[in-house]
């Protein structure tokens, strides 16, 4: 019966290294999605910016 210990063993690294796999991309997933919404953010400031950007410039070709 010694087989069945190392069998055992075996079968329990194989498990804890899928679970540990499955764990991370789960993490990665997470990750991802918060790169996402700080991505969206970032894209929305920069709209925001360009738009100040182009009504100062027209109240300034307006002043000349």
């Amino acid at each position: 019966m010694p087989g069945f210990e190392l069998i055992d063993f075996t079968f329990a690294v194989v498990v804890g290294t899928l679970f540990a796999i499955v764990y991370s991309l789960r993490i990665l997933v997470l990750l991802e999605r918060r790169v996402a919404s700080m991505e969206a953010n970032l894209q929305r400031m920069t709209a925001r910016v360009l738009a100040e950007e182009s009504a100062l410039r027209r109240s300034l070709s307006r002043k000349r």
